[in-house]
């Protein structure tokens, strides 16, 4: 058995809502069935697969079905934690989820998932990206205040999610810990912030996290170790739509 992971599938098999931009690049033509192959040829029924957020463009439920049924294929134990586009998934109605879909996906947004001695913790998390504004050498000389202001809003209550997630875990007896997040840990001016040191704080092994998609955007947080933290990103084009192994 191994944990593997991926975020940003994106699918659309029901809804015209994904965008040119996405329709358009060459990374992501026929981005399902390639996935689909991979996951095929790496994968075995008794692996764990976590999709690190935004699995559908749908809107609802009934948009995403077909969306769910592509994932539902794919082999292994499904983990699906929240993106920002995942219009779908209200976290008031996370448990109303995993009864519906109960003994084919599981959705994790507060609590934990337990993989053999380790605890998986996961959240949406947040990170402020911008306005920036750029001289004319492209440095970085302002931003929009307002929306940081707004962004920590959003940063603050991620975190005590998160944090009410890994004290579930370490009063379990789990000490050993992988963190998933759909947003990156740090914004593009930040060498730690507040998920980094709650990373820290209850020793996660691992952070793995997505949304960083597009060649231009693949290095805007944290890569490898970090104060003792590997740090992963798992966007599906960053990986060429291979599920990367986090755990045997």
């Amino acid at each position: 058995m191994s944990l593997y992971a991926i975020g940003d599938l994106h699918l659309h098999y029901a809804t015209d809502r994904c965008p040119q931009s996405q329709r358009k690049d060459r990374a992501w033509r026929n981005h399902e069935e390639k996935f689909r192959k991979n996951c095929q040829a790496m994968l075995t029924p008794e692996d764990v697969l976590v999709l690190a957020g935004d699995h559908s463009w749908g809107k609802n439920l009934e948009e995403c079905e077909p969306d769910f049924q592509y994932i539902r294929e794919l082999p292994g134990r499904k983990i699906l934690t929240r993106g920002n586009h995942d219009m779908f998934w209200d976290v008031k109605k996370t448990q109303a989820l995993n009864e519906r879909f109960a003994g084919e996906l599981t959705f994790l947004q507060g609590g934990f998932a337990a993989y053999g001695e380790y605890a998986l913790a996961a959240t949406k998390g947040y990170t402020f990206e911008g306005p920036f504004y750029l001289d004319r050498r492209g440095r970085i000389v302002g931003w929009d205040e307002k929306e940081e202001e707004h962004a920590k809003k959003l940063v603050e209550r991620e975190t005590g999610r998160l944090r009410v997630s890994l004290e579930a875990a370490r009063d379990a007896g789990f000490r050993k810990i992988v963190i998933f997040l759909h947003y990156p840990p740090t914004n593009i001016l930040e060498e730690e912030s507040v998920f980094t040191r709650l990373a820290e704080e209850f020793g996660a092994e691992q952070v793995i996290y997505a949304h960083s998609h597009g060649e231009s955007r693949f290095h805007d947080s944290i890569q490898g170790e970090f104060h003792g933290v590997n740090y992963r990103l798992v966007s599906g084009d960053f990986l060429k739509w291979k599920p990367v192994k986090i755990l045997d």
